[in-house]
């Protein structure tokens, strides 16, 4: 799925749409370079989920947790991982829940030590605007995929 975002606010409205087709127990990757809009579109999907608080992006604590009355989300920037063991280090799989949302910046820093994403979102620039491209990894993923694309 390939979408163009004008704006900073059709890409809070897209992570919205995200947020209605995703299920809890997913992992979501976002691709894009520095300023592309990867913590622009989880914010917009905290949002969504119905968090009012401030998002900051977790580039220097790793990690961002978001508690909700149903599940977590967990929010991680790996753009600092000096080696993806590090991963193992500080339990990532024990983030990995089925009553958890992950949300992964910088995954090809992680390379060999995280699963298959359920979706890989890429956010590339485009003049003002972004292009975002939604591919599913997994079923999960695909029925995710799905959903947004019957919208």
């Amino acid at each position: 799925m390939r979408v163009m975002l004008r704006n900073e606010a059709e890409t809070l409205a897209l992570a919205g749409r995200v947020h209605s087709a995703l299920s809890s127990g997913a992992l979501v990757f976002l691709h894009g370079n520095l300023g592309a809009g990867k913590t622009t579109f989880v914010r917009g999907w905290l949002r969504a989920a119905g968090f009012s608080g401030a998002v900051k992006s977790p580039t220097f604590t790793l990690v961002e947790e978001y508690r909700f009355e149903d599940r977590m989300v967990y929010h991680f920037d790996l753009y600092r991982l000096n080696h993806p063991e590090e991963l193992e280090w500080m339990g990532f799989r024990d983030y990995l829940r089925p009553d958890a949302v992950c949300f992964v910046e910088w995954p090809e820093r992680g390379a060999g030590f995280l699963p298959r994403a359920d979706l890989d979102i890429r956010l590339e620039m485009a003049g003002s605007g972004r292009i975002a491209e939604i591919s599913a990894g997994t079923d999960r993923g695909a029925a995710a995929l799905a959903r947004l694309q019957a919208e």
